[in-house]
């Protein structure tokens, strides 16, 4: 592992062989069942870090820090919206 200094952010690398092919697996493995469903909000839930991945790599190159945590957030939102908030916890007597 490593890590430079890569004008505003820290950049970290681990020397993984065949990057492109473990990166595409990795996006497949995580976004493509999602992006398959045949539930709707499934696919947007999967649009989502989709979009996330091409934006946070576009960044990434711009050397923008944190990409990637503002995607899942979002992605965070939407789960929190499909499957509603808890109900409060009824008080004990």
């Amino acid at each position: 592992m490593s890590a430079e200094i890569r004008g505003h952010i820290v950049g970290y690398g681990v020397n993984i062989p065949w990057t492109p092919l473990v990166l595409a697996g990795y996006l497949f493995a995580t976004l493509g069942a999602l992006l398959i469903s045949a539930d709707r909000r499934l696919r947007a839930l999967g649009r989502v870090p989709a979009v996330g991945a091409l934006a946070c790599s576009a960044m990434w190159r711009l050397e923008f820090a944190s990409t990637w945590c503002t995607f899942a957030a979002v992605a965070s939102l939407l789960v929190l919206g499909w499957t509603g908030r808890p109900e409060a916890a009824s008080p004990a007597t």
